[in-house]
């Protein structure tokens, strides 16, 4: 079963997706399971509603000091602008399970540096919104530390929904089911990387983006 396990709704200010435009593409593409994870925002659960035929992952992208951090199976809002040890901790104190979402982006990643002996469960080995190059060293990383990996599309539009993706057993029924494939090591990844033009787009949007947030992080 393909699952995608990082995408973004309208509940995020970048996002321009609503959950059901979300819910629909995983339906069009079989997505058998897909992650809701918001830039520190948990609006998407409540938008999901009585869903029986995909696999709704509570998720959050939480912001840190040094860059983003994916959160999975939380069961409420993580602060942002902590630590990464402190927002690691505080993911494992609300019940998730902590992943290190694209280490090697500049702009948002933590760095590689910044992962071994902080306690994460998994690494996000390749991203939608990535270069091949960083996706390649983030799995490399998920092996010199001998953590499990997983992949997501990190779709802020409907096209982007379930292009990049992780592989979980069939037998998954349930958020439960997924987390426990992840950190038993029952996953793959696959699909497509940012292109080299592409990538240049991005980091001049989010320059604008952040000249207009007065300087901020997301």
């Amino acid at each position: 079963m393909n699952a995608d396990l990082h995408v973004h709704s309208v509940h995020s200010n970048d996002g321009k997706q609503t959950v059901a435009e979300i819910l629909n593409e995983c339906r069009v593409k079989n997505i058998g399971a897909v992650a809701l994870t918001d830039h520190n925002e948990i609006g998407a659960w409540e938008d999901v509603g009585d869903v029986s035929d995909i696999i709704i992952i509570k998720g959050i992208e939480v912001t840190t000091s040094e860059g983003h951090i994916l959160a999975y199976g939380v069961d409420k809002l993580i602060p942002r602008n902590l630590p990464i040890k402190d927002t690691v901790d505080m993911i494992h104190e609300a019940g998730g399970i902590a992943v290190a979402a694209h280490p090697y982006r500049w702009w948002s990643g933590i760095g590689g540096e910044n992962v071994d002996g902080m306690g994460f469960d998994a690494v996000e080995s390749i991203n939608g919104r990535s270069l091949k190059s960083s996706n390649y060293r983030a799995l490399k990383l998920a092996k010199k530390l001998n953590l499990p990996i997983v992949g997501g599309s990190d779709a802020h539009t409907s096209p982007s929904v379930g292009r990049t993706f992780t592989v979980i057993p069939d037998e998954c029924k349930n958020e439960k089911d997924v987390i426990a494939a992840i950190l038993n090591k029952q996953t793959q990844t696959g699909g497509d990387h940012r292109t080299k033009l592409s990538s240049l787009k991005y980091v001049g949007l989010n320059i604008l983006r952040w000249m207009r947030r007065g300087f901020k992080k997301m």
